[in-house]
């Protein structure tokens, strides 16, 4: 089980969004799902999610 279940529906969407524009810009269309970015965030670890969050909300990523 991974803390991806704690993190609200916002918080998720942002990260997601910002790990599709950094992380997952160089690979294929099909391959940058929510599925996708949703392993990688599991992967990461929840400090490097809490950064990856606070990056979102201060870049305004989820109004672009």
């Amino acid at each position: 089980m991974t803390f991806l279940h704690t993190l609200k529906i916002e918080e998720r969407r942002i990260l997601r969004e910002v790990v599709k524009r950094v992380h997952l810009q160089h690979h294929p269309k099909e391959f940058v799902t929510d599925r996708e970015a949703d392993k990688l965030i599991s992967v990461i670890g929840p400090e490097t999610v809490d950064k990856l969050l606070r990056v979102g909300v201060n870049t305004n990523i989820d109004n672009v």
